[in-house]
């Protein structure tokens, strides 16, 4: 017997309940990151911030989609991020040098293309942030590690349980979206990030190091 092909009106009926779905789950990502995630968002923040403010830089890095969403913060902070007029503020993706990426991966491995970098630029007392939606990036493990060593404070966004990141002793405070499905996790590492931006800017506005003359650390 031949199946019955579905009918436009079907098929379209079909993608908006997948719209709807998928929306919901976004959503519901979202909830359950204002649930659990407010005061570790904010505690970030405040790391951030208090870098920045001692002439800190920020460092961030992750793989594939956390790769844009590195280089996306890291825009958000040397560009403007909304109406503030301020100046541009230290903030590096180490995505971005495909000269320095394929070097290092072709003469040190893969797993060491972020905390290489680290290593070259990052100081004490400047802030890492690595993102990983499995939490267990080698190449984004090694780079927080690295970045202890030196002295840094280090951040991290993860997903589902947290995976190997959220354990790691070298990881000051790591941010589980408690979420299961990996476009979701992103979506809400993108909204963390943006809340991370926004509060470094309120806070070193309120320290007045946006005024004229105010020195940079």
């Amino acid at each position: 017997m031949t199946k019955r092909k579905q009918g436009p009106a079907a098929a379209a009926a079909g993608q908006e309940t997948f719209i709807r779905e998928y929306l919901g789950g976004s959503i519901l990502a979202k909830v359950r990151v204002l649930e659990t995630l407010v005061p570790s968002i904010a505690e970030a923040g405040a790391m951030v911030a208090a870098s920045l403010a001692r002439g800190g830089q920020w460092l961030i890095f992750g793989n594939g989609g956390s790769a844009a969403d590195a280089q996306h913060l890291a825009t958000e902070m040397t560009g403007r991020l909304h109406k503030l007029e301020r100046r541009g503020l230290p903030a590096v993706a180490l995505t971005t040098d495909g000269s320095a990426l394929t070097a290092i991966a072709n003469d040190y491995g893969f797993e060491t293309v972020f905390s290489r970098q680290v290593e070259a630029l990052g100081r004490r007392g400047d802030v890492a942030l690595g993102i990983t939606t499995s939490g267990n990036s080698p190449n984004v493990l090694l780079g927080l590690e690295r970045a202890r060593r030196l002295g840094m404070a280090t951040l991290a966004f993860s997903g589902r349980d947290g995976g190997k990141v959220a354990k790691a002793g070298s990881v000051d405070l790591c941010l589980t979206v408690p979420a299961d499905f990996t476009p979701h996790v992103q979506e809400c590492h993108i909204a963390m990030g943006h809340l991370l931006c926004f509060l470094v800017e309120r806070e070193l506005e309120r320290r007045g190091c946006f005024k004229k003359g105010a020195k940079r650390g």
